[in-house]
C-alpha cells in the first residue's frame, strides 16, 4: 500500500508537521510517565484505527521495556489485572477524549476526577495534549493511508 500524500515532503503538511513533532517532544519530555504515554497513544489509535501508529507505538513502547502481555491487552484494559489504577484512569480519559463524537456530553466530570486523582496539573495539561495529538496524527494517517508494519524505534524522534 502506498501513501496518498508524503507528509513530511509536502511544502505546506511538511512545515505543519515540523510544529506537530515539536508538541511530540515536549510531552514525551514531560512529568506523565513514559509508560502512561505509550499506553494512551496505543489506545487512542486502536480506537481511530490508524495502523501506522499502532505499529509505532507498540514498538516504542516495547522497546522502553513495556511487557507483550500488558500491550496486547490495552484494547481490553478494563478487563485486565496488569495496569495501575493510574493507568486506568488515563486510558479512560483518552477512551472518552476520543469517543468526543459517540459520548455526546464529552469526557464526563467522575472520569476527569479520577484522572485527577492520579496525575497533578502539569501531568494532565500533557495528558490532554497527547489524547488530542494523537487523535490528529491518527486522522492524519488514515485520511493518508499511511502504511504500517515498517516503522523503526525512534524514527520520529
Amino acid at each position: 500500500m502506498d501513501a496518498r500524500l508524503n507528509l513530511f515532503t509536502d511544502p505546506t503538511a511538511g512545515k505543519a508537521m515540523k510544529h506537530l513533532m515539536t508538541v511530540g517532544r515536549v510531552i514525551k519530555e514531560s512529568p506523565l510517565p513514559a509508560a502512561t504515554q505509550e499506553l494512551v497513544a496505543l489506545r487512542v489509535s486502536q480506537i481511530n484505527g490508524c495502523a501506522a501508529c499502532i505499529d509505532m507505538h507498540g514498538k516504542e513502547a516495547a522497546a522502553a521495556g513495556e511487557t507483550s502481555v500488558r500491550l496486547n491487552l490495552v484494547a481490553a484494559w478494563r478487563e485486565a489485572t496488569v495496569f495501575t489504577e493510574a493507568e486506568r484512569a488515563a486510558l479512560e480519559l483518552a477512551e472518552e477524549g476520543t469517543r468526543v463524537a459517540d459520548a455526546a456530553g464529552g469526557v464526563r466530570d467522575e472520569v476527569w476526577a479520577r484522572a485527577a486523582g492520579h496525575y497533578d496539573e502539569e501531568q494532565l495539561g500533557a495528558l490532554t495534549i497527547l489524547i488530542s495529538l494523537m487523535n490528529l496524527a491518527n486522522r492524519l494517517n488514515v485520511i493518508t493511508r499511511q502504511p504500517a508494519g515498517g516503522y523503526e524505534v525512534g524514527q520520529f524522534h
